[in-house]
């Protein structure tokens, strides 16, 4: 809706949407959106009660709040306020004041800060996914070979309660059943980095406990168009890295309509089941080896390993591991298939 006010009609205030450069750029950046999908996910709604403002206002708002870098929704409303063209673009419902120099109450029109904080919070996810996947479709189509390497990550983010102050929190160990007022589905976890690089070149790990979330992410680099998310996935962060992987996976087929022929991942996705998803498109999976706090084992070409005594294990049977996948046990040489005995001073 486009309003008028005593200074200026209709006309004159349609014109100046069409020329207000910050309105100019974000109509142009809004135009790459599918937002056909968020209208028929509004339609599917009830309308019920006192008409609220669109869904796609509300996505908008946001998507200036991540574009202009502000990190707080202070900032974002306050922008608005400044930029009352915008507030007519973005879609908001208008509250319609023929005194107002644009025709409408800015700050009755735009929704209070904790409404646009509750808003952020319970977006349906749903509607948020189907309109990634529908951008990335689009991207399919202009970008030749989208999708056919991609790289899976997980990004920590910090919850905003006061247990992630560390001047804050209690002393001592950390309890990891503990939930934090300001924020109940967050929880506890530990990120750990071993890139702090010492003065005589090795390695130091180094751990921060937090209280927040990991946001999976998959995603692939063009050239041209830089880099393209393809899929998204949150857990709280008490979760595993490579937990993330099969939902991750998952979405990005559903959204690519097609499996990726390479994948790369860092050490957390050092699992068979991720190579399993390229071992039968004859792709690679470029991921360290984690020997997840276990000692190499040498083993001959065939996979039998030896002992740390340095003698080829005796394989017995096979069986179905917890995890999903057939396992083979092995057993020490001089007690099976028949005792030997030769003496061996190891534990078992």
């Amino acid at each position: 809706m486009v309003p008028s006010s005593v200074l200026f009609d209709q006309s004159v205030v349609q014109q100046l949407l069409d020329v207000d450069p910050v309105v100019q750029d974000y109509r142009t950046f809004f135009a790459a959106l599918d937002w056909s999908i968020v209208e028929q996910w509004q339609a599917a709604r009830s309308s019920r009660g006192r008409p609220a403002h669109p869904e796609s206002a509300y996505l908008k708002a946001f998507l200036v709040r991540i574009r202009e870098g502000m990190s707080y929704t202070t900032q974002l409303r306050r922008f608005l306020l400044r930029h009352p063209l915008l507030i007519i673009e973005l879609g908001f419902q208008l509250v319609l004041d023929p005194t107002a120099p644009y025709g409408f109450d800015c700050q009755r029109t735009l929704p209070s800060e904790v409404r646009l904080r509750q808003k952020l919070r319970t977006f349906d996810q749903s509607l948020l996914q189907a309109l990634l996947a529908a951008t990335v479709a689009d991207l399919q189509q202009a970008i030749p070979g989208l999708g056919e390497t991609v790289a899976f990550d997980v990004k920590h983010i910090f919850a905003w309660v006061r247990e992630s102050n560390p001047n804050v929190y209690v002393k001592g160990p950390f309890n990891v059943t503990h939930i934090p007022k300001g924020d109940p589905d967050c929880r506890l976890g530990v990120k750990k980095s071993s890139n702090q690089e010492q003065p005589d070149g090795s390695k130091k790990a180094k751990k921060i406990s937090l209280f927040g979330y990991g946001t999976g992410v998959a995603a692939c680099t063009n050239p041209v168009y830089g880099d393209v998310v393809l899929a998204e996935y949150t857990l709280p962060f008490n979760e595993a890295d490579v937990t993330y992987f099969r939902p991750l996976y998952q979405h990005t087929v559903v959204a690519l309509d097609q499996f990726p022929t390479h994948i790369a991942a860092d050490a957390a996705y050092d699992y068979w089941y991720v190579y399993e998803t390229v071992a039968h498109r004859h792709g690679i999976a470029a991921i360290p080896l984690n020997m997840h706090g276990h000692q190499e084992v040498p083993r001959d070409p065939d996979g039998t390993p030896y002992c740390s005594k340095g003698l080829r294990m005796t394989p017995t049977f096979q069986f179905w591991h917890t995890n999903g996948f057939r396992a083979q046990r092995f057993r020490c040489p001089l007690l099976f298939p028949e005792r030997t005995g030769e003496i061996c001073d190891h534990a078992q």
